[in-house]
C-alpha cells in the first residue's frame, strides 16, 4: 500500500479519535447533543462521542461571582440615588442552562438589575439603610424564582454601594446632629431633675435636723482653710454661736 495513503489514513484515525474522546473535568459538565436531539449530560471524566453525529457543549458548575452595575433608583419616597450589588450564583441544571436560556450569565445579569431597580423603587430610604439584610433576601428571592428554570441558582445577592445626592447627605448629616442635640438635651434635663430631687431630699432633712447645716457649714471652712489664702472673711451664722451665747447667759445668771 502507498506509504502516503497509509499516513492519510492515520491522520484521519487519530482526528477522528481525538474527536471522540472528550475529557470532563470535576467542576464542568458536558451536555450532550446527538443529531441536534438531547441527549443528556456527561462527566466528569473520560468518554467518547461519535463524531460529526455528537455535539457536546460543557457547563461550568462553579460560583459565579457577577457585579451588578451602578443603577439609578428613585426610592418610594422620592429619593434619587445609585446602587450596585454582587450577585453569587451557580449552575444546577446543565441541561437547562444550555438549552432554556441563550446565554444564562448575561440572563442572570439583566435580571438582577432590573430587580434590584424595582424593589428598591418600592422600598424608602430609611429601609434602605437600615433594613438592607433584609432587602438582600428579597432580592435573592425574586432572582432566584427567575432563574430557576434556566437551572440557575442564585444563593446571595448583597447591595454593595449607595450614592446618595450631595444634598441629601448634608441634610441626613444636620438630621443626624440635631439628633445628638435632642439627645443631649434630655440627658442633661434628666441631670437636672435628679439633682433637684436630691436637693430637695438634702433640704427635707436639714429642715427636721438644724444641727446638720451647722456640720455643713464647719465643713466648708475646713476646704476654704485647707487653700494658701492670707485672710479669710466668711460670716458666722447666729445659729451657730446661739448655743454658746445662751449658755453664756444662763452661767452669769
Amino acid at each position: 500500500m502507498n506509504p502516503i495513503i497509509i499516513a492519510i489514513i492515520a491522520l484521519v484515525v487519530v482526528l477522528l479519535l481525538s474527536m471522540a474522546v472528550k475529557i470532563v473535568p470535576e467542576f464542568e459538565r458536558g451536555v450532550l447533543f446527538r443529531l441536534g436531539r438531547l441527549v443528556g449530560q456527561r462527566g466528569p471524566g473520560l468518554f467518547f462521542i461519535i463524531p460529526f453525529v455528537d455535539r457536546m457543549v460543557k457547563t461550568d458548575l462553579r460560583v459565579v461571582t457577577m457585579d451588578v452595575p451602578s443603577q439609578e433608583v428613585i426610592t418610594k419616597d422620592n429619593v434619587t440615588m445609585r446602587v450596585n450589588a454582587v450577585v453569587y450564583f451557580r449552575v444546577v441544571t446543565p441541561t437547562d442552562a444550555v438549552v432554556k436560556v441563550l446565554d444564562h450569565i448575561r440572563a442572570t445579569s439583566q435580571i438582577s438589575q432590573t430587580t434590584l431597580r424595582n424593589v428598591l423603587g418600592q422600598s424608602e430610604l430609611d429601609e434602605l439603610l437600615t433594613q438592607r439584610e433584609m432587602l438582600n433576601q428579597r432580592l435573592t428571592q425574586i432572582i432566584d424564582e427567575h432563574t430557576d428554570p434556566w437551572g440557575v441558582k442564585v444563593s446571595t445577592v448583597e447591595i454593595k454601594e449607595v450614592e446618595l445626592p450631595e444634598q441629601m447627605k448634608r441634610m441626613m448629616a444636620a438630621q443626624a446632629e440635631a439628633e445628638r442635640e435632642r439627645r443631649a438635651k434630655i440627658i442633661h434635663a434628666d441631670g437636672e431633675f435628679q439633682a433637684s430631687e436630691r436637693l430637695a431630699e438634702a433640704g427635707a432633712i436639714i429642715g427636721r435636723e438644724p444641727a446638720t447645716l451647722q456640720l455643713r457649714y464647719l465643713q466648708t471652712l475646713t476646704e476654704i482653710a485647707s487653700e494658701r489664702n492670707s485672710t479669710l472673711i466668711f460670716p458666722l451664722p447666729i445659729d451657730l454661736i446661739s448655743s454658746f451665747i445662751n449658755r453664756g447667759s444662763s452661767n452669769q445668771t
